[in-house]
């Protein structure tokens, strides 16, 4: 296990629009999840990370692992962040960066159910350039600013790849 990373900090709406704009995908096909989904795992594992992770593309998994250390718990966290990421298009922390940024919780401003909808970091659009938002990756298991963290450094070093 290596040492522990700082917490990062909230970025604001303009940097998450940006990192969401430059995080598009030219391709998703069910290598590329096994792919990103596998370097999720690698990246969790190498830093003792208790996360599940779960990949969707429109209604089908294609991709899901429980670490140890995550729960059923970690499970649910994942279907609420996932259903913000497909009800709005955008990153479940934009979601709620945005909802903050107007001095309102996502919890009261959407009038979403919460048991259904959370708007905290760790699940991330993915979206193909010229088809638009097709599905979901999303982390569980650590605080919603490095679970978000997580997602979104795999993802740049995926499309580096």
């Amino acid at each position: 296990m290596t040492a522990a990373r700082p917490l990062p900090t909230e970025p604001s709406v303009p940097e998450l629009e940006a990192q969401q704009a430059r995080l598009a995908l030219p391709r998703f096909t069910h290598e590329d999840a096994w792919a990103l989904g596998s370097l999720l795992v690698e990246l969790a594992r190498e830093r003792g990370a208790p996360v599940a992770v779960d990949i969707r593309r429109g209604a089908q998994q294609l991709f899901h692992c429980a670490l140890p250390g995550s729960s059923a718990d970690n499970d649910a966290w994942i279907d609420r962040k996932r259903r913000v990421v497909e009800r709005y298009g955008e990153s479940s922390l934009l979601v709620g960066a945005r909802f903050r940024a107007k001095g309102r919780t996502f919890e009261e401003g959407s009038r979403l159910d919460p048991d259904t909808y959370a708007a905290h970091g760790g699940s991330f659009p993915l979206t193909v350039a010229g088809a638009g938002v097709i599905g979901a990756v999303t982390v569980s298991g650590l605080p919603q600013l490095a679970d978000h963290a997580l997602v979104v450094e795999a993802l740049e070093r995926f499309l580096a790849g």
